[in-house]
This record gives C-alpha cells, structure tokens and sequence, in this order.
C-alpha cells in the first residue's frame, strides 16, 4: 500500500502563486512515474503534469506550460507542483498519484493509469 499526502493549498488572487506538496510512502525512483491531477465539480479529473522517475521526463498541459512546474526532492520522498500566475480557472481540487511499473509511453495521462492517489488539496483562486 502507498500512501500520498497532498499540502499547500488555499486562496489565493489572480496572479498569485502557490506550491503543492506531494509526500509518498516510499522511494520516488520505485515508481514509474508520479503525477498531478485536478478536478472541479461536475468535471472529469483532468492531468495536469507529470514527471517520469528514471530520467525526470515531464509533461504539461497546454493551458500550464510557462505557470506550472513540477520538481521533485528524492531524499524527502516528495513531488512539488510550483503554480504560478494562477488564474480563477486553475479553481480545483488538486490530487497528486503513482504509477507503480512500467514501462509505458511516455508520461501517463489518464487517471486510470495511475495505481494510488492522495485526498487532495483545494485549490482557490479569486479576487
């Protein structure tokens, strides 16, 4: 069993800039790869980046590229999303999961790929 503990949500304005914590039971490099979702009411989770654990391979969706940075610290067992320029349509509930193995192509991107995930951390912006 693998547990993740997301932190470092809030409210926050437009424009503004939060850094998600990631905490996993484990060693980062034992899985194939860790990711950060989001979800707003009456929507599907949606990926929003992703990085691959043996060669640091990430991805972003086009509407974070430039905003948004995923990092990780291997000796702390922890993801980070760094969200900056936040806008009021970033609004959600943020998740970080794990895949376990591999290989796969890529980075995953759907949900359904990905084996354990965290409650979530709520994510508000607004003036």
């Amino acid at each position: 069993q693998v547990s993740l503990v997301e932190s470092g949500g809030g409210l926050v304005q437009p424009g503004g800039s939060l850094r998600l914590s990631c905490a996993v039971s484990g060693y980062l490099n034992d899985f194939y790869a860790i990711g950060w979702f989001r979800q707003v009411p009456g929507k599907e989770r949606e990926g929003v980046s992703g990085i691959r654990s043996n060669d640091g391979l990430t991805y972003y969706i086009d509407s974070v590229k430039g905003r948004f940075t995923i990092s990780r610290d291997n000796a702390k067992n922890t993801i980070y999303l760094q969200m900056t320029s936040l806008k009021p349509e970033d609004t959600a509930v943020y998740y970080c999961a794990v895949v376990v193995s591999g290989p796969r192509r890529g980075v995953p991107r759907n949900p359904d790929d990905y084996d354990y995930w965290g409650q979530g951390t709520q994510v508000t912006v607004t003036s």
